[in-house]
């Protein structure tokens, strides 16, 4: 149902606004798609969309169509679409890698050899991850994309060879080092080992540990509902999906600032069933206000740095090496695997949009499961 301006009230209960972001080359409008939960929100949207469009054509028509001006309006006509984390990314890697070797370049006259070269470049002279490089190229390859669309001619480049990223074995912890860790966590347990002991038994990422209120739990269903996440990301970097900003007393000269905001993605916002033992810790730990924050009690949400840094310190007395906060997630997916679990239900409960993702990332079975699942072979195969 239309309410004028193009806005259209849709059947799961939110409000499309459409406007025109292109021309094909029958003059057919190319229509952009912005949503939300209310009639104005949706507008709203529409028209910062717009406006960035014009500010990137803008951006075009008084620079000379070099690489550096073209990652400049890319980044302004992706700004509505992008998380803000991801704007902040991408900008990094623009300002950091893309701009200082192609920067004052005329997209149609980058040679293919020129993008082999920046690619030995970042993974040779500046030590790079393959994953990390091949992540650089795909943005350069999304700006040369908008460089043929803009321009109506295809770049030479558009032929990038990726490097080969190597398989990498992914930490998990073993049932040794899970145990010494929960030991730990459970000796004169406060709200920062609740924290995470929490995402020992979810698979919650850490900023939404730390985004989490005592709103988002409900101890009478004995649900956890994840809607938000806490991130740092530079000051300047803003977005529709930013709920809170959290600065700090004497933050004024800092770069970054503590945000609040949704998910990295829809299927992040999901629904996880507490266990027992964890529904017993909330009734212990619940704080008197239903908008304070769970590792803090209060209004001020915990920075995620501060509770990687509390992790460090508990697996330095555990005598556990090379693990971060996101190998608790790991962890728990790989259990999770090895007690039998649905894996379309895991894929649920750790928010990933495919059973693919939770297969191909997540899940590794270690020795002892596979020489199990071996011996399972002996009913059909003997001598």
């Amino acid at each position: 149902m239309a309410r004028g301006e193009n806005v259209f009230y849709r059947k799961d209960g939110r409000f499309e606004a459409r406007y025109v972001k292109g021309r094909k080359t029958d003059g057919k409008p190319v229509y952009g798609f912005c949503y939300g939960r209310t009639y104005e929100e949706a507008r709203e949207k529409a028209e910062r969309a717009k406006q960035m469009l014009k500010k990137a054509e803008s951006a075009e028509e008084d620079g000379k169509n070099t690489i550096s001006q073209f990652c400049d309006s890319w980044l302004l006509a992706n700004s509505t679409r992008l998380k803000p984390s991801s704007c902040a990314k991408y900008r990094a890697d623009i300002e950091n890698h893309i701009k200082p070797f192609f920067g004052t370049r005329h997209p149609g006259k980058i040679q293919p050899e020129e993008v082999d070269a920046f690619t030995r470049m970042l993974l040779e002279e500046k030590r790079l991850s393959p994953k990390t490089v091949r992540n650089i190229l795909a943005l350069f390859h999304s700006i040369l994309f908008y460089v043929k669309k803009r321009l109506k001619e295809e770049p030479q480049a558009l032929d990038i060879n990726y490097p080969k990223e190597p398989r990498k074995m992914v930490r998990v912890l073993d049932k040794r080092e899970e145990s010494a860790l929960l030991q730990i966590l459970a000796r004169e347990m406060d709200l920062s080992k609740f924290g995470i002991y929490l995402a020992m038994r979810t698979g919650m990422r850490i900023g939404e540990v730390c985004a989490l209120r005592w709103c988002d739990i409900s101890q009478e269903n004995e649900i956890i509902t994840i809607c938000h996440t806490a991130q740092r990301l530079p000051q300047d970097v803003n977005g529709p999906e930013i709920v809170n900003r959290k600065k700090k007393a004497g933050e004024t000269g800092r770069k970054t600032e503590l945000v609040i905001s949704t998910p990295k993605s829809d299927s992040s916002l999901r629904q996880i069933p507490l266990m027992p033992d964890i529904a017993a810790l909330c009734g212990r730990f619940h704080a008197n206000s239903q908008d304070a924050f769970v590792l803090t009690g209060t209004d001020k949400c915990m920075d995620p740095r501060n509770l990687q840094r509390r992790l460090k310190r508990y697996l330095k007395e555990c005598e556990i090496e090379e693990v971060h906060f996101h190998t608790l997630r790991h962890t728990f997916a790989t259990r999770c695997v090895e007690t039998g679990f649905d894996v379309k239900t895991l894929s649920e409960i750790l928010g990933h949009s495919n059973i693919g993702i939770t297969l191909n990332q997540y899940v590794h079975p270690n020795m002892d499961l596979k020489r199990h699942n071996m011996g399972l072979l002996k009913s059909v195969i003997s001598l």
